[in-house]
């Protein structure tokens, strides 16, 4: 089981789920997708092609290192998409 990374006394939107490759992932309305992947423990997004591991770097939509399939559209920033219930995610970790 993935500890609760997500501050308990925070208000939160509606709990929705969103998958992610394959795994369904508790998420709340008015999150990122990186915000609800950091809070399931999923840090690894993508890889170079070199292989180096990616993750989030500069939250806020400028590195593009956080990059991730939606929907079946790649390379969304998951830093900037805000989740909806019944989204489709995958890493490409």
């Amino acid at each position: 089981m993935t500890p609760q990374l997500r501050i308990p006394s925070t208000a939160r939107g509606k709990q929705i789920t969103i998958t992610v490759n394959g795994i369904p992932v508790t998420a709340h309305e008015g999150e990122t997708v990186h915000a609800a992947l950091t809070a399931a423990g999923i840090y690894l997004l993508r890889q170079t092609l070199s292989g180096e591991a990616r993750g989030a770097f500069c939250g806020m939509g400028l590195c593009y290192e956080c990059l991730v399939t939606v929907n079946h559209i790649p390379d969304q920033r998951a830093c900037m998409t805000v989740v909806q219930d019944g989204m489709k995610i995958r890493t490409h970790g």
